[in-house]
């Protein structure tokens, strides 16, 4: 009897192997889902699959519990319709409002464009006419229009006090930039990297700056200038535009620089501002 009923189970069918089967067909039915899923950007199909996931890994009832179809339309449902009118700047309502304000920005863009060019050439001619082109110099760029001077044209060596002949020159630059009341000025003040260690300055930081408040000062004179357009700043001998390694070079890194700046800058500018960190 013992060997029989041995023999009996030996013959029965083991079926433990449905387990991993069927595991593995429920694993096959997620990947299809998801390779689905991979090729519709519906919010709320994403989140009905992963509900169903949800409930098939944990025991629950998922979605497909009550249907094993997933629409295919493409019409938005209304609190998708409601989502992209609230988000989407480019709505109908808003696109001639905008239209309109890219208008004014190109207008005044434009208008920036020839106040600056205007400037960069009256200085340009006061220069010539003067024979200042080695001690003056303009450039325009893309967010401002430089004034350059180098430093013996303003200061004795290690003063910061502007000599009285440069006074007629800032006399000069500041009824030019009274002609122009929209624009913000910027007076930076730059050295050399030879430490200098005085009585009335303790760096080359100090240095520059107190020769670009004093410049500013002058150009202040001029009741029609406002101060409140005006800012000086020290960059010392950090923002050289030449070598240090020579006389000429140390002289071109001696310098003041006035800046007008642009009120509305190009829109290339203002995307590389906003990829910055």
């Amino acid at each position: 009897m013992s060997k029989k009923r041995q023999e009996h189970h030996e013959e029965h069918v083991d079926e433990s192997w449905l387990i991993p089967y069927a595991d593995l067909l429920t694993l096959l039915l997620a990947l299809f889902i998801i390779l689905f899923a991979a090729s519709q950007t519906d919010q709320k199909k994403y989140q009905t699959i992963m509900q169903s996931f949800n409930s098939a890994f944990t025991g629950g009832i998922g979605q497909f519990n009550f249907s094993n179809l997933i629409p295919l339309t493409t019409e938005p449902n209304i609190d998708q319709k409601k989502y992209d009118q609230s988000t989407n700047p480019a709505t109908p309502n808003t696109s001639g409002q905008q239209q309109k304000q890219q208008e004014q920005l190109n207008s005044q863009m434009a208008k920036e464009q020839v106040d600056l060019q205007q400037l960069k050439e009256k200085l340009d001619k006061y220069i010539a006419e003067n024979q200042l082109s080695t001690q003056l110099e303009t450039k325009l760029t893309e967010d401002l229009l430089m004034l350059t001077i180098r430093d013996n044209a303003l200061f004795s060596s290690g003063s910061a006090t502007v000599k009285p002949e440069a006074k007629q020159l800032a006399g000069t630059i500041s009824e030019m930039l009274a002609q122009y009341p929209d624009y913000r000025i910027e007076v930076a003040g730059h050295t050399d990297n030879v430490p200098i260690r005085t009585a009335a300055f303790e760096t080359n930081w100090d240095l520059s700056a107190k020769r670009a408040l004093n410049f500013m000062k002058i150009l202040l004179e001029n009741d029609k200038i406002g101060p409140e357009r005006f800012r000086s700043i020290g960059y010392g001998e950090y923002h050289p535009i030449d070598t240090n390694d020579s006389e000429a070079g140390r002289a071109k890194n001696r310098r003041v620089e006035v800046s007008i700046l642009r009120s509305v800058k190009p829109p290339q500018m203002i995307d590389a501002a906003a990829k910055q960190p």
